[in-house]
């Protein structure tokens, strides 16, 4: 990973921040386990994810305390509860983002509404919504190639892959691109040179990038703002106010089919009715 060559270099401490959170259920686990007002045992924590098999909930609770983000204490041999440590409630934000990002801009089904009697998109469990925006950015080389178009602009493939892939083979870049256009988050332009840029959604995932660099450096999350790819540009006072901007901005913003569902709500008011669609189905997706 070229990370030396971008303008910042907490690019290989996000990489490995989403190489923690990625595997599945880490994000469910987390979720549930900051849902709660206290820890839980194993058999409660299994109690709020109960698709999950012993064999997949014990790897997920060593993996994530391995981490140092969820801590195991055995207040007797039969007596063992799982919380989120100092770290794990820190990254709190960056999930809530992650979640945001996936209510927002990822696809929902149209599920008929009992009570009104129309057709609306389906309610994914920030949890999911979570996970699902990790399937797109988390995997294998997906963060540098965005990262590396945020702070290049428009780019040619092959520029792309001298700057962001440079330890692998020029052709090493078809497959992770293919998959980031794919998902929406790149595009790509055939005029005189085939050319990539971030669409909208891609852009979008600035405050989620903003969040895991702020965790993964331990720094203040609104220090976030100023960060040197993802950093909230800055406006001249002029094009701050005004009919023009206001217009401008609902010109360019992509168009959706349907309507979202609200963002959910932050870490710290999160209730297990708002995180679980049916405590008892699991996941919707």
């Amino acid at each position: 990973m070229a990370a030396a060559r971008l303008p910042s270099t907490d690019l290989p401490r996000v990489a490995e921040a989403l190489e923690m959170i990625a595997p599945r259920w880490s994000v469910w686990v987390l979720m549930t386990l900051a849902s709660q007002p206290a820890p839980l045992r194993y058999t409660k924590l299994k109690e709020h994810l109960p698709w999950l098999g012993d064999g997949q909930l014990h790897p997920r609770l060593r993996a994530l305390s391995e981490a140092g983000l969820v801590e195991r204490t055995a207040q007797t041999r039969l007596h063992v509860t799982y919380g989120l440590t100092t770290r794990g409630r820190e990254l709190m934000p960056s999930l809530t983002a992650l979640a945001g990002w996936g209510d927002a801009h990822l696809e929902k089904n149209l599920v008929l509404n009992r009570v009104t009697g129309q057709t609306e998109p389906e309610r994914i469990p920030a949890a999911q919504n979570a996970e699902d925006t990790l399937a797109v950015i988390g995997h294998r080389h997906a963060t540098v190639l965005l990262w590396t178009l945020k702070a290049r602009g428009t780019t040619t493939m092959v520029a792309l892959s001298a700057e962001a892939m440079a330890d692998h083979s020029p052709s090493a870049i078809y497959s992770p691109i293919r998959r980031l256009i794919d998902d929406g988050v790149v595009s790509v332009s055939r005029d005189d040179v085939a050319s990539l840029q971030l669409t909208a959604p891609g852009q979008a995932l600035a405050p989620t990038y903003r969040a895991l660099s702020a965790w993964a450096t331990a720094r203040p999350l609104p220090d976030a703002e100023t960060h040197p790819v993802w950093g909230a540009p800055r406006i001249p006072a002029a094009a701050r106010s005004g009919q023009w901007a206001a217009h401008q901005a609902r010109k360019t913003s992509q168009a959706v089919a349907v309507r979202q569902p609200p963002a959910p709500a932050p870490a710290a008011a999160w209730r297990p009715g708002e995180l679980f669609s049916a405590a008892t189905t699991g996941p919707s997706r």
